[in-house]
Order: C-alpha cells, then sequence, then structure tokens
C-alpha cells in the first residue's frame, strides 16, 4: 500500500462510518480495486483509523461526555456495546472470510438500501425525544441490533439507527446514539486489532502495533487517523442536516445503485 491509497481509505472511512451506507463495504471495494485487500496490514489499518473517527464523535458532542450526568450515559453505552464485544469476539474468524468476498457484500448493500426506501414509513410516531429517556434495556436492544452490522455491507450505523427508532428514539436521537455507540464499539474493536490479536505478516504471526511501526506503516497509521478524524467531522454534520430534511431514502438509492454497480464490476473482474 502506498500513501495515495492509504488516504483514499482514510477519506472513504471518515465519509462513511456514520453514515447508513457501510464503510467497511466502501474500503473492501477500494482495496480489492486497488489490489491490496489481501495485505494484512491493510486489513489492520482499515480498522485501526475508526480510532480517528470515533474522536470526532468525542470532540463535536465533547459536552455531553463531560456533563454532570454523563455516567448515565456511559452506563448505557457498556451495556449497549456488550453484545458486540462478546459476539464479535466469537465470530471473528468468520467475519474476516466474508471481508474477502466482494460478491455477497454488494447484495448485502443493495438489500440493506431496499429497507431504509421504506424504513421511514415504519417509524412515523417516535415518543422518545431526549437521551435521558433511553433506558437501559433500550439500549441493550440496541446493541443487539447493531450487531447486524457483523455482516460486512450492513453497515453498523443503519443497523444501530434502524434499532434505535424501533425502540422508539427519533431519527435524530436514533443517529446521535448511533454515532455515542460507535465509541466504545469501534475503540474495542481498535484496541483489539492494534494490540491483541496476531496477524500473518510478511511471513510470521505479528501484534497490529508491530505492524504499524515498520517501514512507511507508521506514516500511513498516524496520516491515516487523521485524516479520517477530520473528515468525520464534516459527515456527521452533512449527515444530521440530511436526515432531519429528507430522512433515509437517498441513503437507500445510494446503496442500491453502489451495490448493484460493485456487483456487476466484481462479477465481471
Amino acid at each position: 500500500m502506498d500513501f495515495i491509497k492509504a488516504i483514499i481509505l482514510a477519506v472513504l472511512e471518515g465519509l462513511t462510518e456514520f453514515l447508513p451506507i457501510s464503510s467497511t463495504a466502501h474500503m473492501i471495494f477500494a482495496s480489492s480495486y486497488f489490489g491490496i485487500q489481501g495485505d494484512e496490514f491493510v486489513k489492520m489499518f482499515q480498522v485501526s483509523i475508526q480510532f480517528g473517527a470515533i474522536l470526532a464523535v468525542v470532540v463535536l458532542y465533547w459536552r455531553k461526555f463531560i456533563s454532570v450526568s454523563a455516567w448515565s450515559l456511559y452506563v448505557k453505552l457498556a451495556v449497549a456495546v456488550l453484545p458486540a464485544l462478546i459476539l464479535g469476539k466469537l465470530f471473528d474468524d468468520k467475519i474476516e472470510a466474508v471481508l474477502e468476498k466482494p460478491i455477497p457484500i454488494s447484495i448485502v448493500l443493495i438489500i440493506g438500501g431496499i429497507i431504509l426506501l421504506f424504513i421511514d414509513r415504519f417509524f412515523q410516531k417516535q415518543p422518545v425525544e431526549e437521551e435521558k429517556d433511553i433506558s437501559i434495556t433500550k439500549g441493550l436492544i440496541i446493541g443487539f441490533w447493531q450487531c447486524l452490522a457483523m455482516m460486512p455491507g450492513t453497515s453498523r450505523a443503519a443497523a444501530s439507527i434502524i434499532g434505535g427508532m424501533q425502540q422508539g428514539l427519533t431519527r435524530k436521537l436514533a443517529a446521535e446514539f448511533s454515532f455515542f455507540l460507535a465509541v466504545p464499539t469501534m475503540l474495542a474493536v481498535t484496541i483489539y486489532s492494534v494490540f491483541l490479536k496476531d496477524w500473518k505478516y510478511l511471513g510470521k504471526q505479528q501484534k497490529g502495533f508491530e505492524m504499524i511501526l515498520q517501514g512507511d506503516n507508521l506514516m500511513f497509521f498516524i496520516a491515516g487517523n487523521i485524516l479520517a478524524f477530520v473528515v468525520a467531522i464534516i459527515a456527521i454534520k452533512f449527515f444530521i442536516d440530511l436526515l432531519k430534511k429528507f430522512g433515509f431514502k437517498i441513503w437507500g438509492w445510494y446503496r442500491i445503485v453502489l451495490g448493484l454497480l460493485f456487483l456487476i464490476y466484481f462479477s465481471i473482474y
């Protein structure tokens, strides 16, 4: 992987992580197109730059994270993240096997797009408008919804936002709670990938941080996280405004069109 490819992947991460269009699918498509998807460092890089993206949430919503009542939010997030941590660990190998298969990911992208076309019709009366009214039980159920995103192409944001709306949250609050839930979820995934997981790199088993410290990889890692952070801030603000005005339909059509294009491309090549 060269610096240009690292920049493209980081921009895709920042743009798509908090949108209901699957950041994983976008990065897999890009890395497959570049012919670098089989590289273990690239796989780890795609996960580790999520750290920059979650910092964008903490910065944009810093008042929420350091307020007097923040402990209540922390408890809800701690409970909500448990399903993803447990199931993610159990199915890590199976998930990684799918990451190298763009055709099933394209199909999932299309199916998710069709669902988004109609999701606003299903949830028209949403009584929960403030974070303080989200119970621990609701948070846990949203956490189980988030686990649907373990299938690449589903979108963690889409799954958790739909889960929030199913629990009575308004579109705006469901999106914001999805942002908040991304922080512990992606932080845990990043820590696991960088410090705990064994990767086969250059012919031997290595931890993520060992790969990062070799050659130009450290430069890619730092630049990737910084770029993902900056782009994610813009994307979050952009998404909330569009969501309040237009709902999910535009994202549904985007997923369908993109999924069809990639399905055709990877079927041919």
